[in-house]
């Protein structure tokens, strides 16, 4: 009844949420791109593909080693990745070129989900960490479609909402084939929802699997070299508004102590690059953006703004010690991983449950701080600075800790091919 309820609810919002699209649509005409597969209307496939689905940024760029691993192994099964976003859409083939299909996912209501699926014609549906959608998930397993919920991770927060909705959560959870989550926590609360004790498995989280090519690394170099080899540079990566403020402030404060520091800092969505610009200039700040070209600029600025998509790997690998964003305030932060693979100190502030067993490994194994406020950020970064052995000892004990979970990928990727 609960799904009945679901479905009729989202049939009558439709509209508005189009109508929503549009109207970003209208400074942002990405958003608006193609807005006929949302409902379903995507190219038909001439034969079975697998349907890779990421929500967004994160989802795609965690999403990328497993797709490659596929391409590997099965190279004549096409694969189709799925995004909600403009910005993960865009990720995907930046990633993948023409290696991989690419297509909105559908809103989920029954006649989208239906007419998407029927086009597709999915032979499996991975869905990546925690995209639980009542419909997609449905209609794909009436369909005969095995569901994998790869790389999953379930907070407690996220459980106990999934609870108040146990009589919508539980038929939905017995039809995925095989859950395969991050860790031993992750698991218990799937069981503790609804899953089929036989349907889950721990595997690990595949993000500590990431790789930082030959091509990545040389970029980085340059980029340091532009930057300025001698001076301290930190980054704050994924930045959300209500925390820039605080990261700028920070920086100020690290300033008068090291006077020559820089700042790279990387809001997490686009539409907010020329915000926190401003915002960095009306603090009396010098400030370089990436995407503009100016001769020997970067050496003089104090706060260097990475405005371009698809580039954080390689800007992490330009810095000495990075602070991940989404944690001064309530969003739970973001992966952590990528600058622990560059074997430097990890920072974050105190809401990181998105990620809480990554962080506990990073933590257990110190290299990680948590600085709870811009003024415990600055004396942080300061401390670091001043301390290169103590900061080179956390990168070395963040690069120990990724090296120790690797394995994770191929233990899904032949989960995935045992099932298909």
């Amino acid at each position: 009844m609960l799904h009945f309820f679901y479905s009729l609810f989202f049939r009558i919002a439709l509209p508005f949420v189009l109508l929503r699209l549009w109207w970003i649509g209208r400074t942002n005409p990405d958003a608006f791109v193609r807005w006929q597969e949302r409902l379903g209307y995507v190219e038909a496939s001439d034969e079975p593909v697998i349907w890779v689905h990421a929500v967004s940024v994160g989802e795609t760029i965690a999403a990328a080693p497993l797709v490659k691993a596929l391409l590997r192994r099965n190279p004549d099964i096409p694969v189709l990745m799925t995004a909600m976003t403009p910005t993960g859409s865009a990720r995907a083939k930046a990633l993948f070129g023409d290696q991989v299909r690419y297509a909105f996912s559908p809103y989920d209501t029954p006649g989208a989900v239906r007419r998407f699926v029927d086009r597709v014609r999915p032979r499996a549906l991975v869905i990546m960490e925690t995209e639980l959608w009542p419909n997609m998930i449905a209609l794909s397993e009436q369909r005969d479609v095995p569901v994998f919920l790869i790389n999953a991770r379930l907070s407690a927060r996220s459980a106990r909402g999934y609870e108040r909705v146990a009589s919508l959560v539980r038929p939905l959870l017995r039809n995925i084939s095989w859950i395969a989550a991050q860790a031993d926590e992750d698991a218990g609360r799937f069981l503790r929802i609804g899953a089929r004790p036989e349907s889950v498995s721990v595997t690990g989280s595949i993000k500590f699997d990431v790789e930082i090519s030959d091509e990545i690394r040389s970029a980085s170099s340059g980029l340091r070299q532009q930057l300025g080899a001698g001076r301290p540079v930190w980054i704050a990566a994924s930045t959300h508004e209500g925390e820039d403020r605080q990261i700028l402030e920070a920086h100020q404060q690290i300033m008068l102590k090291h006077p020559g520091a820089l700042l790279v800092i990387v809001p997490r969505h686009p539409e907010r690059f020329d915000d926190v610009a401003e915002m960095a200039r009306s603090m009396g700040l010098v400030v370089q953006r990436r995407s503009v070209l100016a001769e020997d600029s970067e050496s003089r600025c104090q706060v260097y703004l990475g405005d371009t998509m698809g580039e954080l790997l390689m800007l992490y690998g330009a810095c000495d010690i990075a602070f991940v964003g989404g944690s001064l305030i309530e969003r739970g932060g973001h992966n952590p991983l990528e600058p622990a693979a560059w074997g430097m100190p990890v920072l974050s502030g105190p809401h990181i449950f998105n990620f809480e067993t990554i962080y506990s490994r990073l933590d257990a194994g110190e290299g990680l701080y948590i600085t709870p406020s811009s003024e415990a950020l600055a004396a942080c970064v300061t401390q670091l600075i001043a301390d290169k052995g103590r900061a080179e000892m956390a990168g070395r004990n963040a690069l120990a800790v990724v090296n120790a979970n690797r394995g994770a990928l191929e233990k899904v990727v032949d989960g995935i091919v045992e099932r298909v």
